[in-house]
Order: C-alpha cells, then structure tokens, then sequence
C-alpha cells in the first residue's frame, strides 16, 4: 500500500521539470550531497536484472587490429564482416588515432563537465538545432522514456557543417576538433572494410553519405549511490550507419549477444565500433545493429566519447533503402526505404524506450 501511494503522490513531469530547470544535471545532484536515487532515475531495467551474468567469460569479444591494413586487407574485411554480421560490434586497435590523442580526449570531456554549472549553464539546452549543446538525457521529456539515465553529455556536430570553434566550449575546443580529424579518417577506413565485406566496391558506402554527418557527445556517468535501481544508459541500439566510441578504464558497457548481456572489456588505446540501425537496413540484415547499454557504477566518474557517423543535415530528405545490389530473388527487400529526417524523427521522439526503431520500417 505504502508503494502504491508513493506512486499516486508522484508527479513525474514536475519531477522532471525541477530537475532539468537546475541545468546541473546528474552531477548537480551527486555535488548536493544525495544518497538515494531521485524517483526519476529509478529504472526497471535494473530492477529487473541486477546481475552482470559473470558466466560470460567465454565469449571473447572481438578485437580487431587494422595494423598492416593494406597488406592484411583480406583478413581484416573477413573479420570485420563475421563481426558486424554476428556481434554487431567489436574493438580495433592500430587504428591510426594517437594514444595520447585519446587520453586527452577523455580528459577534455572530463574537464568540462567537472567545471562550475554557472560556466556549464550557457551550453544547457534542448534545441536539437544547436550545433553544441550540454543536457542530460535528450529523450527526458518523452512519454516513451522508461526512467531518466543517470549520465550528463555534451554534444558537438563536426561535420559537415561544424560548429564554429568558439562555439565549443573552451575546455575541450582544441582536443576536439583535433579529435574529430582523426575520427573521421578512421570512419572513412571502417566505410571501405564494410563496402568489402559486402562484396561491394570500397567507396560504395562513402558514396552513399554514409559519412558526411559527424557528431561527437561526450558523456560523463557520475558515481552512483544505488547502481542497483538506476542506469547509465539504457538499452538501445544506434539510429546512425555506424558509431566509435572511445571508454575509460571504469567498464559498464554491456551488448546484448546470443541472449546474454555480455561485458565490453574497457581497453586502452582501443576503439569500440558498432553497427547503427542505418546500415543495418540498408544491409538487408546482413549486418547487426545490436542492443547496449550502460550499467550505473558507484566507481565513478566514467567518461566515454561516441562518435556517430551519418548524413549531414542538409541530406536528410536523401532515401535509404535495402541496397539493390545486394537484394535477390532469394534475397527480396526487409525494409521499407526512408528518408534520414523521417527515421531521426521517429527515433528521437520514441525515444530510448527499449525497443526496436528498425520495427517499424519492417516489412511484413
């Protein structure tokens, strides 16, 4: 009786609205000193599973090094296609981006998260047409969203069309645009082993503008005083072609795989690469957009820097479809074709409810 009136006498939107009016974010409420969980945060995601299932250990996630990649292209491709088919994610190392251009990265995001809210609250907003923009959860409003994640990000758009440089904050200005160069050479490297992987020409998916659109979010995940009712990040899957995302030693990255959540191993110097639900479509399936998540930890902060890579704003009427060379009599389209505006419109409105974008764009 006791939950239940707690739950009549909550009102969500008020809760939500206070909060977010503070612009200081989940680390606004860990600097106040709380111990227990805001009500907002509570997920049933973590209710219901509270285990890390640390019967995983003998899956190897994939690790992939791009060393050599002109020598080794054959054998590189096959793995990063038996990947992207079976995990939907995996790791590479070599992958051209300097260590120490990695570290400073993940110290720059750090930086500017951690500094005074009243520096912080100019960038606080929820205006998607802002260039760069600082909130915490970007779906906190939508009727859909289970439960508020307990992690603050700041976002960037870097291409095509970037934000201006003194549009990024100060903290993170330099590194981020240095950043963003390396990231997106990378992206166009894992574009030609995809096209491969494929059986298409190398610069099939380039010249799709698979690549045009580059947004960077920084995240930051503060320590968590009851990890067991909250979550950093939600289950999800991308709403892009593909995403990079660079982790800190703290873990809490989890993918969905052969019915299991199974643990990312944070390790240094490598990138994480997963599949969006673009690719995935236009793939016919061939490729896996796969669900993750992100675990709340009381070791904390956790930093992680996702680089999503689609088309530039001004191509969103552009439509995506399954690929015809790919498609057969034996082979015939899953899914209906798509503008990018309309499928980020839905994905976003949706928001991260647990459930498939790709469902809706299913042919029955």
């Amino acid at each position: 009786m006791a939950a239940s009136n707690t739950q009549q006498n909550y009102d969500k939107i008020s809760e939500l609205k206070a909060f977010d009016d503070t612009k200081a974010g989940v680390k606004g409420l860990i600097d106040g000193g709380i111990i227990k969980v805001p009500q907002i945060f509570i997920h049933p995601e973590a209710l219901e599973e509270k285990t890390t299932n640390p019967k995983n250990t003998h899956f190897i996630f994939p690790l992939i090094d791009l060393q050599n990649i002109h020598i080794n292209n054959k054998e590189i491709v096959k793995q990063i296609q038996e990947a992207s088919e079976t995990w939907g994610f995996f790791q590479v190392i070599n992958h051209g981006i300097p260590v120490p251009v990695l570290d400073e990265m993940l110290r720059g995001a750090r930086r500017f998260h951690e500094q005074d809210i009243d520096v912080k609250k100019p960038y606080y907003s929820r205006d998607v047409a802002r260039k760069v923009m600082y909130n915490c959860n970007f779906d906190l409003f939508s009727e859909k969203s289970l439960a508020a994640n307990w992690r603050d990000s700041l976002y960037s758009v870097m291409a095509p069309n970037p934000a201006n440089p003194e549009e990024i904050p100060e903290t993170c200005r330099e590194i981020t645009i240095e950043y963003s160069n390396y990231v997106m050479n990378l992206g166009y490297t894992l574009l030609e082993l995809f096209s491969e992987g494929l059986g298409l020409k190398p610069n099939h998916l380039k010249e799709m503008g698979c690549a045009e659109g580059l947004g960077i979010l920084c995240n930051y995940y503060p320590k968590c005083p009851q990890p067991e009712v909250a979550i950093g990040t939600s289950r999800h899957a991308d709403n892009d072609f593909f995403t990079v995302l660079l982790q800190d030693d703290i873990g809490g990255l989890q993918v969905f795989h052969k019915n299991q959540w199974v643990d990312v191993p944070p390790t240094h110097g490598a990138l994480v690469v997963n599949i969006g639900d673009i690719l995935q479509l236009i793939s016919n399936d061939k490729y896996k957009s796969i669900v993750h998540r992100v675990l709340a930890n009381k070791i904390g902060p956790r930093i992680s820097i996702a680089s999503f890579f689609s088309t530039g704003p001004f191509a969103t009427s552009r439509i995506y479809g399954p690929i015809e060379e790919l498609l057969s009599k034996d082979n015939p389209p899953k899914y209906r074709s798509t503008t990018m505006k309309d499928f980020f419109e839905y994905s976003n409105k949706k928001g991260l409810d647990g459930n498939s974008n790709l469902s809706h764009y299913k042919i029955i």
